[in-house]
Parts: C-alpha cells; structure tokens; sequence
C-alpha cells in the first residue's frame, strides 16, 4: 500500500456537456436531471463515482490493489466471500456461513481485506453486510451532486432506424421498416461538483498518497474513457485542489469554495468560452491552505 495521507482535501470539479445527456434520469423517461424549482441541470455523486471507478479499472487493468468492487453485473456477496477464502475460513460450513452472516471475529479481518483489494472501497466505503458480512467501510472521498452554473432546457429528438427488430414488425410496416425513438439533449451546459478527501478516514481505510494521485488523474481524464452517443460531448474543464496543512483543516470547505466563482460572460451559453471562471491566487489563501490547478 502507497504512503498514507496527512493532509485533508476539498476539491472542486467543472464540467461541460454539449448536445448530450449527462445523466438521465430513469424515473423520468431518461430525461436530463434538473431541478424543478430553479432549471438547473444535476448530476448525481453515483454517476460521476462510476466514471472515476472505470477509468481505474481501465488503467489498472482490475488488478489488486486496484480492482472494482461495485461493477457492471458484479454479484455483491461473492466478493465479500473472497474475503473469508483468502482468510482461510471454510466456505463450506454451514456453522461458519451463519457466523460470519451475523458477525464473528474474522468480520474485521474481512473488511481490511477488501479494503486493501477493492480501490473503490478504500476510497468511496461501502456497506458490505448483505450475506456474507465484511462489514462497514465509511470512504475518506465524498462528492456532491454536481449542478449547473445556468438553467439547462432539456430538448426531446425524434430519430428513425432504418430497420426493425422483429419479422411481425416487418410484416406490420410491408417491408417500410422503420423504427422511430427518442432522444434527450442538454444543448450546453457547464457543471460544477464539489469533493472532500478526509485524512483521518483515509487512514481506516488504507486510502494513501498513491491512491489520491490516482483520483485526480481519474478526475481529469474520466471522461476521455466514457464516450457515448447518448452523452453528446462532455469535458472535464478544470480541477482545483485546496490542501490543508494539517489532517483536520485550516479553513471551513464552503468558504475555499465560495471563493471560486463561476459565471457567464454572453447572453447565450453554448460553448465553455462563453463562461469566466474565477481562482483565488495563493496570496488570497487562508493561512495554511495550498490551492493547486490539476486541469
């Protein structure tokens, strides 16, 4: 495991979107997510979590210390069952299965292992007592709902395939086959999110230095890896880091925050150029705390 961390983190993310969905919301026909009160667009911690866990997983091609515990058709409790097999605890008993489905003495034990397995358990924690139990993990990096600096106004798209799925669909149409859909788009939109990386957590976890440079690697480059026709273009625009000098903080997270301001410069919005974003120089810095540009 890298060097653990002594410092505690905040961060703040921009991103943009241009003729795409950034997060469709299921409940609502996949439609753009917004908020209703004010028409700004959200996108949840849960999506921008999945885009970080699949850069590492592509980068570190899933090996340990680096694999992903929460992935696409995963079944939960079978990692947790790795756990106890690397612990050397019979799988086979059905007194020890009952054991460790309650809570035993090997429990801690299995959650070490996973944290030290999994790099999104270290980092983002995980609630691993379904079944087979290895415990709790609180994660040291946190993320918020990342919403748009303007309103978004979703547009809705008719689109046609050319073709058809089903001979009965083919008979129905006399050979037109056509197949008609829909499609959301966002025509721009600039995103900001905001993190926190706890020092003191980072340290249950084994969450260290190697795995934080890691983060801020996925961070800018997440996108780069996530193409779709569904999500249009969208762009990891800037990353600002405020490093505390000591693991519990020199200043409060929303007032490093409130001092980054973002905001449009033209009437119509439809390109990044058209927004100022606004960093405090280190000067301007409470004492002890660093602020560094990743992107």
């Amino acid at each position: 495991m890298s060097e653990p961390i002594k410092n505690r983190y905040e961060f703040v993310l921009f991103f943009d979107v241009k003729d795409g969905n950034p997060n469709g919301d299921p409940d609502a026909g996949n439609l753009p997510r917004i908020d209703p009160e004010t028409g700004n667009g959200l996108v949840t911690d849960v999506c921008l979590k999945r885009k970080v866990r699949n850069y590492v997983a592509l980068k570190m091609s899933e090996q340990p210390p680096y694999e992903i515990y929460v992935k696409e058709k995963a079944v939960l409790n079978r990692q947790h069952e790795r756990a106890y097999v690397a612990l050397g605890v019979d799988m086979s008993s059905d007194k020890k299965e009952e054991k460790k489905r309650k809570g035993g003495d090997k429990v801690d034990e299995a959650r070490k292992w996973m944290c030290g397995n999994f790099y999104d358990v270290r980092t983002f924690g995980a609630v691993m007592s379904t079944g087979v139990n290895c415990g709790q993990v609180r994660g040291p990096v946190q993320m918020t709902f990342a919403r748009s600096i303007d309103q978004v106004v979703p547009l809705e798209h008719s689109i046609t395939r050319m073709a058809v799925a089903t001979e009965a669909e083919a008979e129905k149409q006399e050979g037109d086959n056509r197949t008609m859909g829909r499609k959301f788009t966002v025509p721009y939109g600039l995103y900001r999110c905001h993190g926190f990386v706890s020092a003191h957590l980072a340290n249950q976890t084994g969450f260290g230095e190697g795995d934080l440079a890691l983060l801020w690697e996925a961070l800018a480059n997440m996108f780069e890896h996530d193409r779709s026709a569904a999500r249009g273009q969208m762009s990891a625009r800037k990353v600002l880091v405020f490093k505390h000098d000591s693991s519990l903080g020199n200043a409060p997270a929303h007032k490093l925050f409130d001092m980054v301001k973002a905001s449009a410069v033209n009437a119509q919005v439809r390109d990044f150029t058209d927004y100022e974003i606004t960093v405090p120089k280190q000067s301007d810095m409470p004492e002890g705390v660093t602020i560094m540009e990743l992107l």
